[in-house]
């Protein structure tokens, strides 16, 4: 495999995973709005990564039900 494709697959891949936690991110300040302003305010990150987490698992396990 030459370098312009792995370069061109790690920069896909890497989009990817950019893209689907943009989505979530959205997603949660969409619909979780107070726990990301207290999470903001307080400076204290894990509350907001384990509902990008539980997003991301719900959205996953509905891909998968459809399947």
């Amino acid at each position: 495999m030459s370098f312009a494709r792995l370069s061109l697959s790690l920069a896909a891949v890497i989009g990817l995973i950019a893209t689907t936690l943009a989505g979530a991110t959205i997603w949660l300040l969409v619909t979780q709005p107070v726990a990301v302003a207290d999470a903001v305010a307080t400076g204290e990150v894990s509350p907001v990564m384990k509902a990008i987490a539980g997003v991301l698992y719900g959205a996953l396990a509905g891909i998968v039900k459809y399947l």
